[in-house]
């Protein structure tokens, strides 16, 4: 799995962490303003665990056997068919 995987990987989870901790702000009552603050935060510290997580465990060839998600497991689901 080249950069540009990983890359897209963390950005992914960047955007999604950020929706949802920036919604949950909002729905505490909090002001729009320290609600995408702080998931933009928690978003960084999120997406960077897990990405580095990620990597560390494929280095480990640890696959997520729920995601099916890297290229190595979208080829043996492949050959499973």
């Amino acid at each position: 799995m080249g950069t540009a995987f990983w890359i897209r990987r963390f950005f992914t989870v960047l955007v999604l962490a950020v929706v949802f901790i920036a919604l949950a702000q909002w729905a505490r009552g909090h002001t729009i303003q320290y609600a995408v603050t702080q998931g933009v935060i928690w978003g960084c510290i999120a997406a960077a665990v897990f990405t580095v997580a990620r990597i560390y465990q494929s280095r480990r060839k640890q696959h997520c056997a729920i995601c099916k998600d890297t290229p190595e497991m979208t080829q043996s689901k492949r050959a499973d068919a």
